[in-house]
């Protein structure tokens, strides 16, 4: 037997390739680590016994070159939540590490936030951050009082950071998933913009309560979960029976309640709302594909529209209204989507179609979808052409909806208290819609200790695939 001898190959050949994957950031060449240290260093100075507390971090944030909110993170981080003051020695260990390990502002936000041993973040890692936001922001001054929605909007937010940047739907951000995203620029924008309202991605307090109240409206045992017939009621029964069911198989739902007990949690009910609301985003189309698509083979066969179709149909009748028969309506669905390959329409098509909004509709939502039949296909390409539409769908509606849900406040404090309101500043205003909602909604009763904001109901027990 003769042993095949092992050519060994040149060591240049490998040593030529530069490092071109950089999962931390790309090394930035001449930071003077010195020289931010001995900034941290003065700015400690200033402190009793050089010892920062959480009030004093704003101040280090600033010294590190950091974001003003990046002050939460960076005060737990170095362990400030169990003395509640961090030593300048503690603290140049921890950020040193960070400076040297860590080369843009995503890895260094991950590594802040994430567990030991992670390199990712998952739900509760933002509480500290957003409860210090809740705490601090002027924008949000008026919660002072209202202790009982810090929870309830530090979870929104939570989902709505979910939504929009984990767009791997595992559960887990990564450093890469945030820098594709605009979250921390953001995060950045808390400290100059002073309404928290203008922040829409993300951080709006008037999403938040739109959000909630239509929840609430739904939930009515208040025991933070709805049921089919709870959902079925949204917008006056407008989603067909067949969806509702597939949004509670488990399809587009986080843990095992849905499946289990027929129920879903308030944070699955954030991203419904906001997917039904704007169908044109990434992740919203990717949530009512996975609803449609019945046998999860990654396309939507003409059996699977036609099921759906069916209900449409139904409903039609129901109102005296002639239904537009499958074939003619499968027809204009493909002009209107233009598949890539005959008989399927997969999720690289739907992303390709300005118009997705009317596509879902027609298939689940009676009331959209005779609103779109009263449109002229012209106007509708107009609307959806994304150079013109600089605000989405969302954004829209929840104005729309926030609107309503002041002026019925308003008017039912005019009812009980004269015509004191009308002269009532916007804070003030604020300030008696929440007490309302106190008063009248057992709801409201959730602690608001930041250790009592529990996340485990929206717990990942399984990734999707």
């Amino acid at each position: 037997v003769q042993t095949k001898k092992e050519e060994t190959l040149p060591p240049s050949l490998s040593q030529n390739i530069p490092t071109f994957y950089f999962p931390r950031g790309c090394p930035k060449e001449k930071v003077n680590i010195d020289a931010v240290i001995a900034k941290i260093e003065r700015t400690f100075s200033e402190f009793p016994n050089e010892r920062a507390t959480l009030e004093d971090m704003g101040k280090v944030a600033k010294a590190c070159e950091c974001p003003l909110y990046w002050k939460g993170p960076l005060f737990y981080c170095a362990g400030g939540e169990r003395t509640g003051y961090v030593s300048v020695h503690k603290f140049v260990a921890m950020w040193r590490k960070i400076l040297q390990t860590c080369y843009d502002d995503a890895a260094k936000f991950v590594h802040l936030l994430m567990n030991p041993g992670c390199n990712y973040l998952v739900q509760e890692d933002f509480i500290p951050f957003l409860q210090d936001v809740v705490n601090s922001h002027p924008g949000l001054s008026f919660l002072k009082e209202a202790s009982e929605f810090h929870s309830r909007y530090i979870t929104t937010v939570i989902q709505r950071i979910f939504y929009t940047v984990n767009r791997s739907w595992s559960g887990k951000i990564t450093c890469n998933e945030l820098r594709k995203s605009n979250f921390l620029q953001n995060v950045a924008l808390l400290e100059e913009e002073a309404d928290i309202n203008q922040l829409t991605d993300y951080f709006s307090y008037e999403h938040f309560y739109v959000i909630y109240c239509k929840f609430w409206e739904l939930d009515t045992d208040h025991d933070l979960y709805i049921d089919r017939k709870d959902l079925a009621r949204h917008n006056d029964h407008a989603i067909s029976t067949r969806m509702i069911e597939r949004i509670f198989s488990g399809a587009v739902t986080r843990g095992r309640k849905a499946q289990k007990d027929g129920k879903i949690s308030y944070a699955d009910f954030v991203w419904f709302l906001i997917s039904e609301e704007d169908k044109k985003t990434p992740t919203s189309i990717e949530y009512w594909f996975r609803c449609m698509d019945l046998d999860g083979d990654g396309a939507l066969s003409m059996y699977e529209l036609e099921y759906f179709y069916e209900e449409q149909c139904q409903k039609l009748d129901n109102m005296a209204i002639e239904p537009l028969p499958f074939e003619d309506c499968l027809c204009q669905m493909l002009d209107l989507v233009k598949p890539q390959y005959e008989g399927k329409i997969t999720l690289h098509d739907l992303k390709r179609c300005k118009l997705t909004n009317v596509f879902f509709d027609t298939f689940f939502n009676i009331e959209k979808y005779l609103d779109h039949e009263q449109k002229d296909q012209f106007s509708m390409l107009r609307d959806g052409d994304g150079e013109s539409q600089e605000v989405s769908d969302w954004e829209k509606y929840a104005a729309e909806e926030y609107d309503i849900l002041v002026a019925e406040e308003a008017a039912g404090d005019q009812w009980n208290d004269g015509y004191e309101a009308e002269l009532n500043p916007v804070d003030h205003q604020k300030a008696n819609v929440l007490k309302y909602q106190m008063e009248k909604r057992p709801f409201f009763e959730m602690p608001s200790h930041l250790a009592d904001v529990d996340l485990d109901e929206y717990d990942y027990e399984e990734d999707f695939e």
